[in-house]
């Protein structure tokens, strides 16, 4: 693994709730640039005030700073965000990993424009079971819907 001396711990609202969001925001930006700035801007309010107090949330962290995390709603994979500056060092692979060993099995939706992010799923063993035209917003981004067991 690429991911040299990451540890997963538990969310702690205090201290990592505005540092997660702005992985966040950073990451959605440059996965998702067809919401737009704006969109985005608005729906980070929902994730610090609704998403990640709600979600059981793994935090990934290099030498002490979060570079990355998982967001669970039972097995359902809410969110995961890495870093830019972070990705491609084995670090979504490690808490996807982390979380399957402790749920065994996964799903998430995924926007289908977000290649880079259906490769990786695919890469890891995601099956697609079904796609949907809008987004959680009734927005016209299409989604995939992908499930792995161990």
């Amino acid at each position: 693994m690429k991911n040299m001396n990451v540890v997963i711990r538990p969310f702690d609202a205090a201290t990592d709730l505005k540092t997660l969001s702005t992985i966040w925001f950073e990451a959605s930006l440059d996965a998702h640039p067809f919401i737009g700035e704006k969109r985005l801007t608005e729906q980070r309010k929902l994730i610090e005030e609704t998403y990640l107090p709600k979600a059981e949330t793994s935090v990934a962290c290099h030498d002490g700073e979060a570079v990355g995390f998982i967001s669970l709603l039972g097995c359902f994979i809410g969110g995961i965000f890495i870093a830019p500056g972070w990705q491609g060092h084995g670090i979504g692979r490690t808490l996807i990993a982390d979380a399957l060993a402790r749920k065994g099995e996964l799903s998430l939706e995924v926007y289908t424009e977000n290649e880079r992010a259906v490769r990786f799923y695919r890469t890891l063993g995601f099956q697609e079971v079904s796609r949907r035209a809008v987004d959680d917003f009734g927005l016209p981004f299409p989604n995939a819907a992908l499930s792995i067991k161990t």
